[in-house]
């Protein structure tokens, strides 16, 4: 199994032990649309995104461009690689204690690497 699949594994299982409604998006189908994140998520009634990726993955501009938009938006969205699964974890206990600015500042922190 590839490694990206293993992390998005992981992330749903702590995902449902923290009771998140999450599907996965998969852009590949036809009608489907590109760069949309990978999980789409409701966390304590936040929407969530998460483009996962693999330690060595990009985003594509596409998608860091659709992360950006739900930010804008009010959401918590994020390009996560495994690296950052500590960040993630955090975020998603923010959200749970209902601690937006905190969750934002995770959201911040994660997608610092991508220039977000």
């Amino acid at each position: 199994m590839a490694s990206e699949k293993i992390f998005e594994n992981k992330i749903k299982k702590v995902l449902k032990n923290n009771n998140a409604w999450s599907i996965k998006y998969w852009a590949g189908a036809m009608f489907t649309k590109s760069g949309i994140p990978d999980l789409l998520i409701c966390a304590n009634g936040y929407f969530t995104a998460i483009e996962v990726k693999a330690e060595t993955g990009t985003p594509s501009e596409l998608q860091k461009y659709n992360i950006s938009l739900i930010n804008k938006s009010g959401g918590y969205a994020i390009i996560l690689k495994p690296s950052q699964y500590e960040l993630f974890e955090m975020l998603l206990t923010a959200l749970n204690k209902n601690k937006t600015e905190e969750a934002r500042k995770k959201v911040n922190e994660i997608n610092e690497v991508w220039k977000l």
